[in-house]
Order: C-alpha cells, then sequence, then structure tokens
C-alpha cells in the first residue's frame, strides 16, 4: 500500500506524527509525507520533539513548493492521500481545485484519479464557511473525519483519544489499528448490569 500524507498547521500537528507511526507499522505501508511550511510552525509551538522525529517516518518527504515531486503526477499511483490536520485554508483549497502547493496538489490528483482522501480538519467552533467546505469535500468525495473527542472507549489520556483517531482514519484504508479500543455493545451492557446490580 502506498499513502500520501499532508500536514497542516492547523493546531494538533502531533496526531500526524501519530498516524505516521501507526502507518510504518503495517506491512508494506510506503508513506509520502509533505508538510507545509505552517506546520512545521505549529510543530515548535506544540511539541518538544525535533521535526525530524516526524519526517524520519516517512519513506519519501516533499516540500510544499515541490511541484515536481512524484505525488503531482497521477501516473505515481498511490491507494489515497490522509491530511491530519487539515486547517481551514487547505480545506478550501481542496474543495476550490486551488493546487497552489504540493500538498494541494497531490489531494487534487488524488480526487481526480478517484483515490481515496480522508481530511481530519481541525477547527473550533466551526463557521459556516467551514462547514460548506466540509459539505463539499464530502460531496466531491472525500472522506471527512475530525478528530472529535470519543467517551465509549474508556479513554483517559489525550493520547488514548489520539489513538481512537488514526483508527477510524486507518479503517478507511481497510487498515487494522490495535491501539484503537473498537465500540463493544456487550462491554457496555456488562457495565450496565453491574451498576444495577
Amino acid at each position: 500500500m502506498r499513502i500520501i500524507v499532508g500536514v497542516t498547521g492547523a493546531s494538533g500537528v502531533i496526531m500526524g506524527y501519530y498516524l505516521l507511526q501507526a502507518l510504518k507499522s503495517c506491512p508494506d505501508c510506503e508513506i509520502h509525507l509533505v508538510a507545509s511550511k505552517a506546520a512545521l510552525v505549529t510543530w515548535k509551538y506544540e511539541t518538544d520533539m525535533p521535526f525530524s522525529a516526524l519526517t524520519s517516518l516517512a519513506d519519501a518527504v516533499y516540500e510544499e513548493d515541490e511541484l515536481t515531486a512524484l505525488i503531482a503526477s497521477g501516473t505515481f499511483v498511490t491507494d489515497g492521500m490522509i491530511v491530519l490536520p487539515c486547517s481551514m485554508k487547505t480545506l478550501a483549497g481542496i474543495v476550490c481545485g486551488y493546487a497552489e502547493n504540493l500538498l494541494l496538489r497531490a489531494a487534487d490528483v488524488c480526487l481526480k484519479e478517484n483515490r481515496k482522501v480522508v481530511l481530519c480538519p481541525r477547527e473550533m467552533p466551526l463557521g459556516r464557511i467551514h462547514l460548506h467546505n466540509m459539505e463539499l469535500a464530502a460531496q466531491y468525495g472525500c472522506t471527512v473525519i475530525p478528530p472529535m473527542l470519543t467517551f465509549y472507549n474508556g479513554a483517559q489520556t489525550v493520547e488514548d483519544q489520539i489513538h481512537h483517531v488514526i483508527g477510524k482514519i486507518l479503517l478507511q484504508f481497510g487498515l487494522p489499528y490495535a491501539r484503537m479500543k473498537p465500540w463493544d455493545a456487550g462491554l457496555v451492557w456488562e457495565k450496565e448490569t453491574v451498576a444495577n446490580g
């Protein structure tokens, strides 16, 4: 499997790191990473790790202005693209076909070639323009997975929540993720039975 990962400057860039770690653990998964310049800025604000901790997990790394890169062409066959986190600027660029940089161009290529595109928009609250663009993205064939909190999995830490988001993303590509706790109605029923005596 060959997957493109885009990391933008939206808050939550550490999720991109967890995603690459998960993909790296998948057998025969080739990772092509393109991070925006804004992603590097946010990375420095939000993490204590060197940016190389992210880039070292990819098989190929591209600059956002590297428009002659392999992933800029539809003849370079991939299984699709994940943008995590996806800024509202990037979301707007994708739905408008405004492929001004490699990250946007790679998403544009995946869409025109009918390949899977998973967008993980990060903003709060969501304005009408944001919601409209997410609706358009879905209409154009993207899968929209905002990194939302989940409570049925018994998450105790932020890391637990991140693992759940990563698991939901990987499900779109048919990839298992052992660190995601799926819904278990039987477990919920058992807890309720114990609580009610």
